[in-house]
C-alpha cells in the first residue's frame, strides 16, 4: 500500500492552478464550446505551472515533474475543462515522443516551437477501420529513394484541422533492403499538403476531432522519427502515460459533477425543502463520492508506480478503465440530481455528461483495458 498524501509543495501546486484556471478557463469555456474553438493563447500562460513538458528533464526545456505532481494538474485539468486536458495531452505526448526518438535536428525543428506553444502538432494514429488494433493500420509508405510516399486515411484526429505538424503512423512497405513495418513520420502541413475535415462528435467540442487524407504524400526521409519498422514499440511506450493523463483529468470531472450537484442540492428547494435533505438524493451525493475517490487513489496509484520505475501496465490501466466508467456515473447521478436544469446547454452539467462518456474509449477502450489487466493477471494474454 502507498501513501497518496501529497506534499506540501504538490498542495500549494494545486491550490495555485486551482485559482488560475478558476479565473482564467471558467469564463471561457462555454463560449469557446459553443463555438467549437479552443482557446490557444491559454497555452503560453498555463505552461508556467508545467503543463506544457512538465515531465521532460529541465535541460530539454521541461520541468522535471513527478508523476504524482503531473496526476494533480491533470486532474484539475479535467475539472475545469476535458477539451484543454485532452489538447494538453496530445501536445505532451507529442514533445515526450520527439524528446525521446527525434534527432537533433528534428527536436530543433519541432519540439522547441512546440513547448515554446508556437506551433499546434497532432498525433496520427487511429484510422476508420483501425482503432484498438494499432498492428492492422492500413496507412502505407513506400519506399521512393530521399523519400516516401504516404497514402491512406487517419480518423478522430485532435486538432487535425488545426495542426501546423504532426507525428503520423504508417506502415512502411518491405523490400529487398528492409522488412518494413509500421514507423513514425513527421510531417508539416505546409510541405506534406494532406487534407483533412472536421468530424462533428457529441463530446469534446472544442478539439477539432478530423479526419485526414493522405493521397500521394511525399514526406522526406529525414521526417522518420526513430527507426523504420518500430513505430508500434514507439506508440507503446506512451500508452501508460496517456492513460494516466485519461484517468485524472475523469477524476477532475467527476469532481466537478460532484461539486456542482452538492452546491444544487443544498440551494434547490422541493415540497418547502432543499433538495438535499431527501434520502435518495443523498444517496445520489454518495455514490458520487465514493465513485470519485475511488478513481482518484487509483489515479494517484498508478502516477506513484510509474514514479517508482515500475512499467505500471495493470495500474495504469485499472485507473483508466475505474476513472473514465466511474466519471460517466458520476455525471449520470450529477444529471439526475439536477433534474431538467442538467439538460440545459447553459449549465456545466450537460456538458460534462457528454464529455465523460468521451473517455471510455480512447487511449484504450474499457474492453482493451480488461483485457491487458487480465493478460497481467494470468500471464496469458486474449490478444492472441
Amino acid at each position: 500500500m502507498v501513501d497518496f498524501e501529497l506534499t506540501d509543495e504538490q498542495n500549494i501546486l494545486r491550490e495555485t492552478v486551482s485559482r488560475f484556471l478558476a479565473q482564467e478557463v471558467d469564463p471561457i469555456v462555454a463560449d469557446h464550446e459553443r463555438r467549437g474553438e479552443f482557446a490557444w493563447e491559454l497555452l503560453p500562460k498555463l505552461k508556467q505551472f508545467g503543463y506544457i513538458g512538465g515531465l521532460l528533464p529541465e535541460q530539454a526545456g521541461g520541468f522535471g515533474m513527478d508523476y504524482v505532481s503531473w496526476a494533480v494538474l491533470m486532474e484539475l485539468a479535467g475539472y475545469h475543462w476535458l477539451s484543454m486536458r485532452v489538447v494538453l495531452n496530445t501536445v505532451n505526448i507529442a514533445a515526450s515522443l520527439l524528446h525521446t526518438h527525434a534527432t537533433p535536428a528534428q527536436r530543433e525543428r519541432f519540439l522547441k516551437p512546440l513547448l515554446e506553444c508556437k506551433k499546434r502538432f497532432f498525433v496520427g494514429i487511429t484510422e476508420p477501420n483501425h482503432g484498438s488494433n494499432v498492428a492492422g493500420m492500413e496507412t502505407r509508405a513506400v519506399d521512393k529513394g530521399d523519400h516516401y510516399l504516404i497514402n491512406g486515411t487517419k480518423l478522430w484526429i485532435t486538432n487535425g484541422i488545426w495542426a501546423d505538424f504532426g507525428i503520423l503512423m504508417a506502415k512502411v512497405t518491405p523490400t529487398d533492403s528492409h522488412p518494413g513495418g509500421i514507423t513514425a513520420f513527421l510531417v508539416e502541413r505546409e510541405q506534406a499538403q494532406y487534407s483533412g475535415r472536421r468530424v462533428h462528435t457529441m463530446i469534446l467540442q472544442s478539439t477539432a476531432t478530423s479526419e485526414l487524407v493522405f493521397e500521394d504524400v511525399a514526406v522526406p526521409k529525414e521526417n522518420v522519427l526513430g527507426k523504420v519498422g518500430e513505430g508500434l514499440k514507439l506508440i507503446l511506450t506512451g500508452l501508460n502515460y496517456g492513460r494516466l493523463n485519461v484517468s485524472m483529468g475523469a477524476v477532475g470531472a467527476a469532481q466537478a459533477a460532484l461539486d456542482l450537484s452538492i452546491r444544487y442540492a443544498k440551494d434547490r428547494k422541493q415540497f418547502g425543502r432543499p433538495i438535499g435533505s431527501f434520502q435518495l438524493v443523498q444517496q445520489h451525493i454518495v455514490e458520487m463520492q465514493c465513485l470519485t475517490e475511488a478513481a482518484r487513489w487509483l489515479g494517484f496509484r498508478a502516477a506513484a508506480a510509474l514514479d517508482r520505475g515500475k512499467p505500471a501496465r495493470m495500474e495504469c490501466s485499472i485507473a483508466k478503465k475505474v476513472a473514465t466508467e466511474s466519471a460517466f456515473e458520476v455525471a449520470n447521478h450529477a444529471l439526475q440530481v439536477h433534474g431538467g436544469m442538467g439538460y440545459s446547454k447553459d449549465y456545466p452539467i450537460e456538458r460534462i455528461f457528454r464529455d465523460t462518456r468521451g473517455g471510455i474509449i480512447p487511449e484504450g477502450t474499457s474492453e482493451v483495458q480488461t483485457l491487458i489487466i487480465g493478460r497481467e493477471i494470468l500471464g496469458m494474454s486474449a490478444f492472441e
